[in-house]
């Protein structure tokens, strides 16, 4: 999936931005949160976010959820490189897993869970 944040953003700038976190705290986890390509959800407020690389993305879920303003029968699915993570996995575990060259971790939501965990194309 293409994130509209990378086009928007210099890969240097990324990059700067993503040593000096790293370098300052490496406690702390930058992430990128956009839409799939055809939500049925609202948008959210901002995509760039500052987290503790001890939180749980299932906190980090419902975090977004209420950014999103769901109701609690909405169903909210997170993707990282179009795999959906388990709840129980930590930030930090995702961003070494997962990171980009800009040490950036980028997630996906979508409204639906495709199977078998994957996103279109």
């Amino acid at each position: 999936m293409k994130f509209v944040y990378k086009e928007e953003h210099p890969f240097e700038k990324g990059c700067t931005e993503g040593k000096k976190i790293r370098k300052k705290d490496s406690d702390w986890v930058l992430v990128i949160v956009e839409e799939a390509p055809k939500p049925q959800r609202g948008d959210l407020d901002k995509k760039k976010y500052l987290v503790p690389s001890d939180l749980i993305i299932g906190q980090f879920y419902f975090l977004i959820w209420k950014r999103i303003h769901l109701q609690a029968e909405d169903a909210l699915f997170f993707f990282v490189n179009n795999v959906l993570p388990p709840t129980s996995a930590m930030m930090g575990q995702l961003r070494q897993e997962h990171h980009e060259a800009d040490f950036f971790l980028y997630i996906t939501y979508s409204d639906e869970n495709v199977w078998p965990g994957k996103l279109p194309p």
